[in-house]
């Protein structure tokens, strides 16, 4: 493709005005440079940076980012605004990302991640996705313990029962939580679950600040479980991964070190379909 061997030329021409050091770290240098680029345009807030800034940000030569933004403005994956003089993505970026949306897989990307879950923790680990006002497990790994969990693949549940269901909503804006006790009764699920708004807001403060959720027995009697809310690109709740099993192998001290695994894990999750916290 042209635009593509422009991309290249600029890029070797931007290696040869670097210091030694930088000419001496190879052809991918450049293209390495170049997507540095690429992601802070991505990842500032309109109406887009300036040259400057994107050097500032970078650490690099002012005249280096400026080859490297008329290339990539050039080949129509930046746009830049004659009033502002500043860069964000265009529209070859935006057919990419697209594309990108269109093979993505979430429950393929998850799985190797719930089967690290699992031999980190001997329990069963569970991907749930927000549909509306519920969520649906879509994927499990199970325990390879005798007595173990296992969910129901495709059920909806209530956003307000169960720590994968509470994990989704405390990622949810306020005005969305607010909507969802606005409009829903919560009926228990058992005689766990929690069904008052003032207590489900206290415990919603808690899972933001933790980052994961718990729960003994509020979705299914003996049943301790823990989850962690999974992001898409744009930040909104996709849904949430969790640790389950009995409830008597999830003790206060289980609780915390499988919900700080999980936060982790599914902070992985999020960032693998495209979430950055900077954004």
């Amino acid at each position: 493709m042209a635009g593509g061997g422009a991309i290249v030329d600029s890029l070797s021409v931007t290696r040869a005005a670097t210091p030694t050091g930088e000419e001496a770290a190879g052809p991918q240098s450049g293209l390495q440079r170049a997507m540095q680029v690429v992601y802070a345009v991505a990842e500032s807030p309109p109406p887009g940076i300036g040259v400057s800034a994107l050097a500032r940000e970078l650490d690099l030569p002012k005249a280096v980012v400026h080859r490297i933004v008329k290339v990539l403005t050039a080949d129509g994956f930046l746009a830049f605004d004659d009033d502002t003089k500043r860069y964000r993505l265009g529209p070859r970026a935006l057919a990419v990302g697209l594309a990108a949306l269109g093979q993505l897989d979430v429950p393929a990307v998850a799985r190797p991640y719930l089967e690290r879950l699992v031999g980190q923790s001997g329990e069963t680990a569970t991907l749930s996705v927000r549909q509306g006002w519920s969520r649906v497990y879509v994927d499990q790994v199970l325990s390879p313990q005798e007595v173990r969990m296992s969910v129901s693949i495709g059920r909806p549940y209530p956003l307000h029962a169960g720590s994968s269901s509470k994990a989704i909503l405390a990622a949810l804006p306020d005005q969305e939580v607010d909507e969802y006790l606005r409009h829903h009764d919560l009926d228990p699920l058992t005689d766990a679950t929690v069904t008052s708004p003032p207590a489900l807001q206290s415990e919603i403060a808690r899972i933001r600040e933790l980052g994961y959720a718990a729960s003994i027995g509020e979705r299914q009697p003996g049943a301790g479980s823990v989850a962690a809310p999974v992001r898409q690109a744009d930040g909104s709740a996709f849904g949430s991964i969790s640790l389950c099993g009995p409830a008597d192998r999830f003790d206060d001290e289980l609780r915390r070190r499988y919900g700080w695994l999980v936060a982790a894990t599914a902070a992985e999750i999020s960032a693998a379909i495209g979430y950055s916290p900077r954004r």
